[in-house]
């Protein structure tokens, strides 16, 4: 009885191993075969806007909370 049950879980575990075999060739197979979806660049980028002048004053120094951590939060509008 118990021979029947190992024989079982041997099979079972050998066609969980071809399962996984196979399905990871196709994988690689499948992503060797794949065109590209198209032509690959970096976009284009303007220079990094600078802050307005008087954004020291416009934005306080943070003070520590109860626990000593500092934290703030200060946001500049540069366009009307």
């Amino acid at each position: 009885m118990t021979s029947g049950r190992r024989g079982s879980w041997r099979w079972g575990v050998a066609v969980w191993v071809i399962v996984v075999a196979v399905a990871g060739g196709a994988t690689l197979w499948l992503q060797n075969s794949a065109e590209p979806p198209g032509p690959y660049g970096w976009e284009e980028a303007g220079p990094t806007p600078s802050l307005p002048e008087g954004w020291e004053s416009a934005c306080p120094r943070p003070t520590p909370d109860e626990d000593g951590a500092y934290q703030s939060l200060c946001l500049i509008r540069t366009r009307p």
